[in-house]
């Protein structure tokens, strides 16, 4: 379970990849046929698994992601799709790209309940700028017996600027830090650091326990547009 877990909060960060577009310049995809790649290593750098993104259609300023999540065998787990939606100066991100979509699978014949705030990010960041708080909570009826999940996302904050190199290239990026707290029977706490670059997006994003230890990490791999 604790290995799902930090696979969950892992998924999680994958979602942040972008390319921009004149109305929605910024650090999301709003472009169709943009692709991505993330790949999730544990903390001694051995690869755990791999998502595949698409932009498959971009409408009324709200893009919409499907994502393929694959084992560290390539094998392919499962799919699902979330949107995000370009306002004014903000791009809102659906609160349920927080959750890993192999859950969706394992609790399919189960009904939930998914409510949360979705997850904003200003287009023209600066050094030093707070961002807003996210959460998100899902109940899950397994026959009579509830099962109560809750992500939060606390004390955002844009640290710095920073050059970052993977195997998709070196970017400029900005360095971003949060609290991400998970309570699912027991409550976890991680900080992350995260690394976006403009009209690209996440590049790579690190997870630490409480001690300072780190966990885990993903990485942009690939990325390509039409």
């Amino acid at each position: 379970m604790k290995t799902k877990i930090i696979l969950l909060i892992s998924i999680f960060f994958t979602s942040f990849s972008s390319i921009s577009q004149d109305a929605c310049k910024g650090y999301y995809p709003f472009k169709e046929g943009t692709k991505f790649e993330i790949t999730n290593y544990n903390k001694k750098g051995k690869k755990e698994g791999v998502v595949h993104y698409e932009v498959t259609s971009v409408d009324n300023n709200i893009a919409t992601i499907k994502t393929i999540i694959y084992d560290a065998k390539e094998k392919e787990i499962t799919t699902s799709s979330y949107q995000i939606k370009c306002e004014g100066n903000t791009i809102s991100i659906d609160f349920k790209s927080m959750i890993n979509p192999d859950m969706f699978k394992q609790y399919k014949d189960m009904e939930m309940d998914i409510t949360g705030t979705n997850i904003e990010l200003p287009n023209d960041l600066q050094v030093g700028q707070s961002l807003k708080d996210a959460n998100m909570n899902m109940e899950i009826n397994m026959g009579g017996i509830k099962m109560n999940m809750s992500i939060d996302m606390i004390n955002r904050k844009v640290d710095n600027k920073e050059s970052i190199s993977t195997p998709a290239g070196t970017f400029n990026c900005f360095a971003l830090s949060y609290d991400n707290e998970m309570k699912m029977g027991m409550k976890m706490q991680y900080k992350i650091k995260e690394w976006i670059a403009e009209g690209v997006g996440m590049v790579k994003s690190e997870s630490y326990n409480k001690n300072g230890k780190l966990t885990g990490y993903s990485e942009l791999t690939s990325f390509s547009t039409n």
